[in-house]
């Protein structure tokens, strides 16, 4: 089979060439009458359902693998974004909290941006979660040519070909961000370039995908979909119009096979109040599903969201259609409005993008194992994307989760660092215990929990936060254990 036609449906198709035996019985296996190649075994039709399944998930992976479909945000909110990154950890705050609801409290965004020394312990910590960008190399060894791929990366989604060669209005802003990150660090970046210390350019670096059998899919779509009619029969009877009716937002894995038992214990427990679960097919591997592969940006989502709990009459209409804001306070006799947002690790991404857009739709929030704070410091990216697995539960998550082709394709493509990022003033009434409840395990291996810790603790959480020094990632989800307790308990004290 190596003719010149051979040559050429590898062109074609973008294959190599030892790839297209697999296109040949694929095709001969559409195309010739089964009559033609009597007798055929079933080991042939196997084999041809298996290269089928590996062609067309090789298609797959080439679509999304250019790249990324969205342009930069907008520029003044990724300024905006970019300095309160910088600007986080710069204020002195206690880091023993103080839960004290209204409570006068410095906040990092109202520090400016002030040349350090480079001993200044808040110097030294920059430099150090900043190494996270650049594969953890020694920060002596990061240049400056590198530094503006990132930035060009960060603030344009582009990359960087030389600061020369940007329109000068390109380089004047990554020249101030240059600015304000070295006086940041504490240093002067040293000129020139060290491919040794090359950044993390997640939606412009190489795609990473592995390859999985079509039946895994279809065993996932079907166990979803018997999974979704069941709760639904079981649990409609019991719907009712109850005081601030819960959204769960799930995180990356199966969708609800992987999160039936706790979403069931979920109703059991609080049988009064309606509970709503938004699939995101991207995030549950629903392969079939029209937006597989096209996710909602965080716009589309947050607006999606807010206009389905408006038609469920969840929340209140805060906004007449002209934008002139109405009375929002509930009238008497009626029940206050507003829905217990419950989010676990990538559904946090969702719980931000409503607060930040819909915030008076949210009456309490729940955090649990949230990967939308400090995501600026890199250790997401870096922890799910880039880094080598050292255990087998890192190499069963990367595989299984991180690798899986629309879950590639949402971080790896359809990333954007600060839309996702949640600050600690995003928050409503963050620092009561009672509306905001934050869920950390110190054995996270996809976020470092003890700077997430750090953060919302020097911001005067105290009371609001259950950190479970020994946890791993979605350990408090977990049946019978002390996390998943207190989760369901708190969601029963809503009044």
């Amino acid at each position: 089979m190596d003719s010149e036609f051979t040559k050429d449906i590898a062109e074609l198709l973008h294959l190599p060439r030892q790839k297209t035996l697999s296109f040949y019985i694929v095709f001969l296996t559409a195309v010739l009458p089964v009559w033609s190649v009597v007798p055929i075994s079933w080991a042939f039709v196997a084999y041809s359902l298996l290269s089928a399944s590996l062609w067309t998930y090789a298609c797959l992976a080439r679509l999304i693998s250019g790249s990324s479909p969205h342009g930069p945000a907008s520029l003044i909110e990724l300024q905006s974004a970019f300095k309160r990154s910088l600007q986080a950890g710069l204020a002195f705050l206690p880091e023993d909290g103080s839960d004290e609801e209204g409570g006068v409290r410095p906040g990092s965004p109202t520090e400016d941006i002030i040349a350090l020394d480079f001993d200044d312990p808040r110097a030294v910590d920059f430099r150090n979660y900043m190494r996270t960008w650049y594969g953890k190399v020694p920060w002596s060894s990061i240049r400056k040519h590198e530094v503006y791929a990132w930035l060009s990366w960060s603030i344009y989604n582009a990359p960087f070909p030389s600061l020369e060669s940007l329109p000068e209005d390109e380089q004047e802003i990554l020249r101030s961000a240059m600015s304000m990150l070295e006086k940041r660090a504490g240093i002067a970046i040293p000129d020139g370039s060290n491919p040794d210390s090359s950044p993390l350019l997640l939606t412009l670096d190489p795609i990473n995908v592995a390859w999985r059998p079509f039946v895994w899919y279809a065993f996932i779509a079907v166990g979803n979909s018997v999974l979704r009619q069941y709760l639904k029969v079981k649990w409609r009877a019991s719907i009712e119009t109850g005081p601030h009716p819960i959204v769960f937002v799930h995180g990356l894995g199966l969708g609800l096979i992987q999160y039936n038992i706790f979403l069931t214990q979920l109703m059991e427990a609080i049988p009064d109040r309606p509970v709503l679960v938004p699939l995101h097919p991207h995030a549950s591997q629903e392969i079939f599903h029209p937006r597989f592969l096209n996710p909602m940006n965080r716009h589309e989502s947050a607006d999606c969201l807010a206009g389905l709990l408006r038609e469920l009459d969840w929340v209140e209409q805060h906004r007449a259609d002209n934008g002139e804001k109405l009375d929002d306070e509930p009238k008497d006799g009626q029940r206050p409005t507003g829905v217990t947002m419950v989010s676990h690790s990538n559904g946090s991404f969702t719980h931000a993008w409503l607060l930040k857009a819909h915030p008076e739709m949210i009456y309490r929030s729940c955090f649990v194992d949230p990967v939308t704070f400090c995501s600026w410091e890199g250790d997401l990216c870096y922890n799910f994307i880039y880094r080598r697995c050292a255990t087998g539960l890192e190499l069963l998550m990367k595989y299984f989760v991180g690798m899986e082709l629309g879950v590639a394709n949402f971080l790896q493509r359809h990333f954007d660092w600060s839309a996702n990022s949640l600050w600690f003033q995003d928050i409503p009434n963050a620092c009561d215990p009672s509306k905001t409840k934050f869920f950390l395990g110190g054995k996270d291996d996809v976020v470092d929990a003890e700077r997430v810790k750090r953060y919302l603790t020097s911001h005067g959480i105290r009371k609001g936060l259950w950190f479970d020094p020994h946890g791993r990632h979605g350990e408090a989800l977990l049946s019978g254990g002390k996390g998943h307790k207190e989760i369901l308990r708190w969601l029963r004290e809503a009044s």
